[in-house]
């Protein structure tokens, strides 16, 4: 049976909510009751938004959080609630960075965690769920990753493409380099003629 490039999102997905069975881990993270909003504490959620743990992007998160740190899913899963609750899909882009020490991450040059490169959204939502514009719906445009929003991941191409950006603008430098000290030589020739006259 062929498989597709979407077949392991299912997969991924499969697996995190196995792990979260056999640990007896709820697939659903209940909303903080409201009782428990303290608006004095900075740290507290007003979020009142159930997260869903069968998701892909909460798989995705939960997934880079115990490869990053090396724990099992137990130790996460609070983690990924929290970056879901507060900043969705998107988030993962953030978390991305965070454990790249903040760095911007270049989705050309790095497998987007999230679509695993392919540029569109895994999930494959409709026009009506995103929210399209209602020209758009029957154009058949493909839904961007939230993630890495649609980067290309070819790192083989791109690098080839940025060496031979560098190698032109290296021989630009060169060549003008080579016009300053002919001119500077040229300078440096006339004044020592009209010094050696004098």
């Amino acid at each position: 049976m062929p498989t597709t490039v979407f077949d392991q999102f299912t997969r991924r997905t499969a697996d995190v909510t196995a792990q979260l069975s056999i640990l007896g881990i709820p697939l659903t993270a209940p909303a903080p009751p409201p009782a428990d909003l303290n608006p004095t504490d900075p740290w507290a959620s007003s979020y009142a938004v159930p997260v869903d743990r069968s998701t892909l992007a909460w798989c995705t998160a939960v997934r880079m959080l115990v490869e990053h740190h090396h724990t099992g899913i137990d130790r996460q899963v609070l983690a990924a609630d929290a970056l879901l609750r507060e900043l969705g899909v998107r988030g993962l882009a953030q978390l991305h960075s965070d454990l790249h020490h903040g760095a911007p991450v270049d989705y050309r040059f790095t497998r987007c965690p999230y679509c695993s490169g392919i540029g569109e959204d895994p999930t494959q939502p409709t026009c009506g769920e995103i929210g399209c514009a209602p020209w758009l719906e029957f154009a058949g445009h493909d839904h961007v990753c939230p993630v890495c929003h649609g980067d290309d991941y070819q790192p083989q191409w791109f690098a080839e493409e940025h060496m031979t950006e560098l190698e032109e603008l290296l021989a630009d430098a060169i060549e003008e380099r080579e016009e300053r000290a002919s001119l500077s030589y040229r300078i440096r020739t006339l004044l020592h003629r009209r010094t050696a006259r004098t």
